[in-house]
């Protein structure tokens, strides 16, 4: 064979490789592009490192809205004062009993007085819890006060200084026979505002209680304004 008809066929054999490899490329072989794509977009839906050194800069609005709800709810956490129209504490509060319309026979009415002694505005709405207490230690005697539920009962707005009154209604202990009442001098009241779990003790002498619980002397108003009462 001459040489010149040698290099003919080795030209057509490098040819040929040359074409089968460029079809394996076009034809689905590996390709590096796709692989660089996918690795950019997966970056691009993940947080940078800026992005993540910043988050903590939103943290502060879950202290803003707690401290918008302690401002909101009525007064400090002590319970000092009640807070500019919230519910009036027991910290803010001073009770005392004033006269009242005197009562029918056998019983007396005296007004439940509790004042705002704090610095704001705040509310009173419904009835007083009441018990007459004695024996020097602030022991309940007795069955505590029964609602008049047929009373008026509005929300009453009380100014720094203001008074709210709930008519108490208080039956003679010498109306029940000496074994169901089995009477003791008491010291006053126990108060509890409404919607309270603590109490004011509210002096009052004079007055006599029946330790049993079957003999109930006691029963409260709603709350009204000062003057307002109608008992």
């Amino acid at each position: 064979m001459h040489r010149s008809t040698r290099s003919a066929i080795v030209l057509a054999s490098t040819g040929a490789v040359l074409a089968l490899a460029l079809s394996g490329c076009s034809s689905g072989g590996p390709d590096p592009a796709p692989t660089a794509t996918e690795t950019v977009t997966a970056s691009a839906g993940g947080s940078s490192p800026s992005a993540a050194t910043s988050a903590p800069s939103s943290s502060p609005a879950p202290s803003s809205s707690a401290s918008s709800a302690a401002s909101s709810s009525g007064g400090s956490a002590g319970g000092g004062s009640g807070g500019d129209g919230g519910r009036c504490t027991t910290g803010s509060l001073s009770g005392s009993v004033e006269s009242g319309s005197g009562g029918a026979a056998g019983s007396t009415y005296v007004h439940l007085a509790l004042r705002n002694t704090g610095s704001t505005t705040c509310t009173l709405q419904g009835w007083p819890g009441v018990s007459f207490v004695g024996g020097g230690s602030g022991e309940q005697i007795g069955a505590p006060a029964t609602r008049d539920e047929a009373s008026a009962h509005p929300t009453v707005t009380l100014a720094p200084g203001a008074v709210a009154v709930a008519p108490l209604k208080i039956t003679q202990a010498e109306n029940y026979p000496t074994a169901t009442c089995d009477p003791v001098s008491a010291d006053g009241f126990r108060v509890y505002p409404p919607g309270s779990t603590e109490s004011l003790f509210v002096r009052d002498s004079g007055i006599t209680a029946c330790r049993s619980t079957d003999a109930g002397l006691l029963s409260v108003q709603g709350l009204v304004p000062e003057g307002q009462a109608a008992d």
